[in-house]
């Protein structure tokens, strides 16, 4: 039993299984005990890691060959799924449902095609997330069930040649080849009605047939009355590939009591087979046979062909391919030939050397094998198939992981535009015409996989225009379609690299090719995001004409830098680097904000230098770390105000600093009150006197204008929001500017009264 337990706040995570097909067990708690009789293979935890928004993480696993618990078990799922995170999640996978090899478990934040577009913001959230992943098999290795206290027994087999049908009548005929002929143990194996027996038989080599016979059945004890209508015994035979067999849940099934199963072209590995006798019943007038046993003997062959040879009676050519790497890409590699028919010095081969003959063994159609590995480490590449031809291609190809394909049995295919695999997730065709065929196995699994071509013989009489084939392992398929880098990571065990697009502003999915915005798209929302920086001038141009040119050159230069910043992120033209053009713009953008605020003080210039220091060196480092971060409007917005209080409160302490109150004053009660309420009276005076209400009024809602645009960002409505914000936040800073007073109306209303006071105590003095 294989149990993983990923835990963390994963609310809108997406967990996927990839490479095989696989169902979703129960879900227990974490500290459930472990079944009876059984041992942990392997035990793996996965350290709590974050996931940032649109990123993605691979957990591989490896699940043994051993016979594990079958607890728990719900419907199979044959079929690519995905399933929401919740904060704990437990999945349970048992032998039932999975078969023995590498296993890989996909996290994803965020699922679509615009997961690998790259986005001017993101607003999406991370998650941390941990994980256990352990497999459990039981101790005794031929055992199996939920308690581990049920046997799976072996078969005794034997390797021979043949070349005749003599002694193998099921063996192919006229060609030398290789038979495993295998038994049970014993004789005969007895079974009560509804019992099952299970044997399991490993297929080492790529094999034509795999055959079940049973031979002697019979009741025991026998029916002591011959002459009733007996009416025999259903002998099902259930087989299945790498997992156990069931009546629910098998590959093949057959009544072989009466028929041999015949499996053509069986997969490489282990297969378990369940026997399950039924319908035990013998009519002789109104007796019934019961408490009987169904006795038999099992019989199974396993039919090769020679090295290099495959199909009925071995005369189809089967060719073993040699992996080239790529030295100038790294993680990708090409196959060739080893048969020595053809050279080549590229990736291409021509086909027509080794194609088989058609006029052979006088079949309907004609197949040749290309077997190729795909290394371990290496299931995050993908198959590149390509044909091409001056002339119309007439043949078919079929892929298969671990056996020959055929009509029958195959996982991908191609046969024309209209007929072919372009439903699976795991298959994408590359614009194949008539004169090509062109296509991508994507995430391939680990092991060997076999390419076949189909020649029908009515189309085979030549092959024109000299096909010519090549066979490759990419990282990124079609390159990414020349609108993206091809990004290489690996999993959470560091055994296996994957590699993933990351495409630009106008494209998505894995591959770059879904065009998420358009041309004239792309050329709107690159003109509104550099030219709403234009509405910087309003606040320069006042700051200009009330020679506050500190505020000009801010201004100005935020403007210019923001304008060059975006003309950058939307692939237009960068000026300098991406990274120093977002830090200029953030950078200066904050600076903007706070000066805005420091500006409607009237504090001296050498308190301004101050803030404008202490500022600088905070916005620098916000611009640095995150800059894109969402809480940074707000602490650049508390920055600011907590600039415009300590102006106000270094102005208050200057203008006031004379302004005290007299021992007698504090002894008289109502004195003091009315002292307070005048020095308030002409605070807020002071206050109504320093700004032009109406300006003050409309650069707020300017900014709760910008702030609601900020609030609507997302990645698709970027644009739009953030040309909005461009306009708004500039036009606010402008309001704000202009509603201050200028501080000779300041001098001329509040000094006058102090110069007056000096010169009538001056002439008293006369």
């Amino acid at each position: 039993m294989a149990l993983y337990w990923i835990r963390g706040c994963l609310f809108s995570l997406i967990l996927c299984q990839l490479l095989c097909c696989y169902s979703l067990g129960g879900a227990s708690g974490s500290g459930s005990s472990p079944p009876p009789n059984t041992f942990t293979v392997s035990s793996f935890s996965y350290p709590q890691s974050k996931l940032r928004p649109y990123d993605l993480r691979y957990i591989r696993a490896f699940s043994m060959p051993s016979n594990e618990s079958l607890k728990r078990i719900q419907g199979l799922q044959n079929a690519e799924q995905c399933y929401p995170m919740q904060r704990n999640i437990t999945m349970k996978l048992t032998n039932e449902q999975i078969s023995p090899g590498i296993w890989y478990f996909g996290l994803f934040n965020g699922l679509g095609p615009a997961r690998t577009q790259s986005k001017m913001i993101v607003r999406r959230a991370s998650y941390s997330f941990s994980a256990n992943v352990s497999v459990e098999g039981c101790m005794a290795s031929m055992t199996w069930g939920q308690y581990c206290n049920q046997t799976i027994d072996s078969l005794s087999c034997t390797q021979s040649e043949t070349n005749s049908s003599t002694d193998y009548p099921l063996a192919l005929k006229n060609q030398t080849q290789s038979v495993l002929s295998c038994k049970n143990s014993f004789e005969t194996s007895c079974l009560g009605s509804e019992q099952i027996k299970v044997y399991y038989i490993d297929v080492l080599e790529m094999a034509e047939e795999l055959t079940f016979m049973a031979t002697d059945v019979r009741l025991n004890p026998a029916p002591s009355n011959h002459t009733g209508n007996f009416s025999g015994v259903n002998l099902m035979y259930f087989a299945r590939h790498g997992s156990i067999a069931s009546s629910a849940q098998h590959d093949y099934s057959s009544n072989i009591s009466s028929t041999p199963l015949v499996i053509q072209s069986p997969m490489v590995g282990r297969w378990y087979v369940t026997i399950l006798p039924s319908n035990f019943s013998k009519q002789s007038g109104q007796t019934q046979v019961s408490n009987a046993t169904v006795c038999f003997s099992i019989k199974l062959q396993v039919l090769e062909c020679p090295l290099g040879k495959a199909g009925p009676n071995c005369l189809w050519e089967r060719h073993e391919l040699q992996t080239i790497p790529r030295i100038s890409v790294p993680f990708e590699s090409y196959y060739l030939p080893l048969s020595g028919k053809v050279s080549s010095s590229s990736a291409n081969f021509l086909l027509d050397p080794l194609l088989s003959n058609s006029s052979s063994g006088g079949l309907n159609d004609t197949w040749t094998y290309f077997v190729l590995e795909i290394p371990r480490g290496a299931a995050g590449g993908n198959i590149h198939v390509r044909v091409t031809s001056d002339a119309k291609i007439k043949f078919e190809i079929y892929t298969r992981f671990g056996g020959l394909p055929s009509l029958r049995s195959w996982d991908y295919y191609y046969a024309n535009k209209t007929s072919s695999s372009d439903g699976s997730t795991f298959f994408i065709s590359n614009n194949s015409t008539e004169e090509k065929i062109d296509f991508y196995i994507l995430n391939a699994r680990e092991g060997s996989w076999v390419v076949g071509i189909r020649q029908p013989n009515s189309t085979a009489t030549g092959s024109k225009g000299d096909p010519t084939m090549s066979l490759s392992l990419e990282r990124c398929p079609r390159k990414c379609s020349s609108h993206g880098d091809c990004k290489t990571a690996f999993d959470a065990s560091g055994l296996t690299s994957y590699s993933f697009c990351s495409c630009d502003r106008n494209h998505g999915g894995f591959d770059c090719s879904i065009e998420i915005v358009s041309h004239q798209g792309h050329l709107l929302q690159s003109i509104f995001l550099i030219a709403s920086n234009a509405a910087a001038i309003l606040p320069a141009y006042w700051a200009l004409r009330q020679k506050a040119f500190a505020e000009w050159v801010l201004f100005t230069s935020s403007g210019i830098s923001s304008g060059l910043y975006h003309a950058c992120d939307v692939g237009t033209w960068c000026a300098l680097s991406f990274g120093v053009l977002q830090f200029m713009d953030f950078w200066l953008s904050f600076m903007a904000v706070v000066s805005t605020f420091v500006y409607l003080t009237t504090i001296s210039e050498v308190h301004k230098r101050a803030i404008h220091t202490a500022v600088a060196i905070l916005t620098a480092l916000m611009a640095l770390t995150k800059a894109t971060r969402s809480s940074n409007i707000i602490l650049v917005m508390a920055i600011g105000v907590m600039g415009l209080l300590i102006g106000w409160l270094i102005e208050l302490s200057t203008k006031f600093r004379t302004f005290s109150f007299s021992a007698g004053v504090w002894l008289n009660m109502l004195d003091r009150w009315q002292v307070i309420r005048v020095w308030l009276r002409n605070l807020v005076k002071t206050l109504m006197r320093r700004f032009r209400w109406g300006f003050l009024i409309a650069g707020f809602i300017a900014l709760i204008m910008a702030g609601v645009s900020w609030k609507l960002e997302t990645s698709e409505s970027y644009w739009i929001w953030h040309s909005l914000w461009h306009v708004t936040i500039y036009t606010s800073s402008f309001f704000f500017l202009c509603s201050k007073a200028t501080v000779a109306a300041d001098g001329d209303e509040e000094r006058p009264p102090y110069a007056l006071t000096r010169q009538d105590s001056f002439s008293r003095g006369h």
